[in-house]
Formats: C-alpha cells, sequence, structure tokens
C-alpha cells in the first residue's frame, strides 16, 4: 500500500508540473531562410539551444519554422537572435556575414535583399 501511494503521488506531482509548463507556452511560426535537411538540423538545434524552447520544427518546403516556448524563460526575439548566430536569416534578424560564410556549401541560401 505503502508503494502505492507513492507511484501515485509521483504521477499526481508529474502531471501537476506539465500543466504548469503547458499554460505559459506560446508557439510562434516565422520564417527562416535555408535549403536542405542540414539546414532543418541546424535551425532546429539552434532554436532548441535557448533555455525555455520546447519544440522547434522547420519545413523545408515552406521556410517556416513553429517553435514553442516558455514565455517566462525565453522571448521570440532571443530565438532568433540564436538562430541568426547559427548563420540563418529571419524575417526580423540578419546572421552576420562570418556565420553564414561558415555554412556548408549546399546551405548557403540565396539571402534575402541580396539579389
Amino acid at each position: 500500500m505503502k508503494y502505492f501511494s507513492l507511484i501515485l503521488s509521483f504521477v499526481l506531482l508529474s502531471t501537476m508540473s506539465l500543466t504548469a509548463d503547458a499554460g505559459n507556452l506560446k508557439t510562434e511560426t516565422f520564417k527562416v531562410w535555408g535549403n536542405c535537411g542540414m539546414c532543418k538540423a541546424t535551425i532546429e538545434k539552434a532554436a532548441k539551444s535557448v533555455s525555455g524552447v520546447k519544440s522547434a520544427d522547420w519545413n523545408i518546403k515552406t521556410d517556416m519554422l513553429t517553435v514553442s516556448f516558455q514565455e517566462d524563460k525565453t522571448t521570440l526575439d532571443d530565438i532568433k537572435k540564436a538562430i541568426a548566430a547559427s548563420g540563418y536569416d529571419s524575417e526580423t534578424h540578419r546572421a552576420t556575414d562570418e556565420a553564414y560564410n561558415n555554412l556548408h556549401g549546399c546551405c548557403q541560401y540565396e539571402r534575402p535583399g541580396t539579389k
């Protein structure tokens, strides 16, 4: 019986913790330029490296990134800065030329505004 009570308590506490986290999750979708599967991996990794980001999914065909994050731990601006630092431009944050030039050749997309 003690064992059962302990397990039940653990399950209830876990559920309450997950519910609390889900309560302040915000989901945003925005454009991030890129080309391929390596871009996808790098963009998603950069977004997930920001504390408070719970998920990131970049669509290769549409160049749209969907991120879910805890608003009390980070901001959309912080996420976009991390992505730009990895070499990828968004609609509001431009990667430095150095970061962009460090991308693998197949990942060097046509940068917006540079035609």
